[in-house]
């Protein structure tokens, strides 16, 4: 049965709203809450953020190509990644992009909003949840991953409001556009894609994603400053990488 364009990409739908929901009530409450509350939420998101990515990242040791560890291509995925991605200047284009969000919108300049832009995409859309929801979304119209996946973004968004603003109510829409697209690419090659679950392609990208979660997570704990943004051609890097490694 051919599934209606609202079938694919409801759970996204769904997803952004929620987050769009959660950043308002933590816009709402975050003036009625204390800063050293606010900064403590700050780093239980963190706390939990850095478990997760250590549960995605984790599955890079399962990946081997040719006696190569999946980690030692995760590694050299990042390098090239983040060289190509200090070379396009992504972080800074990233905040000028954010300062022009923020003039057309009438919010106030100042480093948060595209920190909490970022930090929520991140969050919200690297994980193996993401890809497989969305997939599953846009294969079967079934939209029960994002549906869960949406109750804890809408508690996350609350959360993360209270700290970073308006940004994280802005990354609802970079969400729903990777997820839709996602689904919908899902529904037109629906014969060509290999099992999301097992395909180590898929876990190669999502383990990498996982290493970047992780330093997001040490951001958001204060530890360290590291220019995520800067990494994000990774994602595409490392599955290029391991084709590369299988063509020898």
């Amino acid at each position: 049965m051919e599934l209606s364009f609202w079938q694919q990409i409801d759970g996204s739908i769904l997803n952004a709203i929620g987050v769009i929901v959660g950043g308002i009530a933590g816009l709402i409450f975050r003036n009625a809450l204390p800063t050293n509350v606010t900064q403590t939420i700050q780093y239980a998101i963190g706390l939990i953020t850095i478990f997760l990515a250590v549960r995605i990242a984790w599955q890079l040791g399962d990946i081997e190509i040719r006696t190569i560890p999946g980690i030692v291509v995760a590694l050299v995925g990042l390098t090239i990644g983040g060289a190509l991605g200090e070379v396009l200047q992504l972080d800074n284009r990233l905040s000028t992009l954010a300062q022009q969000i923020q003039t057309k919108t009438g919010q106030q300049a100042n480093g948060r909003f595209s920190e909490g832009l970022l930090t929520a995409f991140l969050i919200f859309c690297v994980g193996p949840v993401t890809l497989l929801g969305s997939i599953d979304n846009g294969l079967r119209g079934d939209n029960q991953l994002l549906t869960i996946k949406t109750v804890l973004d809408t508690i996350t968004a609350a959360a993360l409001t209270s700290t970073y603003g308006v940004g994280v109510i802005a990354s609802a829409l970079p969400l729903l556009l990777l997820q839709g697209g996602i689904s919908l690419t899902a529904g037109v090659f629906a014969q060509l894609l290999p099992d999301p679950a097992n395909n180590p392609y898929v876990l190669i990208a999502t383990g990498t994603g996982g290493i970047m979660l992780l330093g997001l997570g040490f951001n958001l704990l204060e530890v360290t400053k590291i220019r995520i943004a800067a990494l994000l051609p990774a994602i595409l890097v490392t599955p290029l990488l391991f084709w590369c490694i299988q063509l020898m």
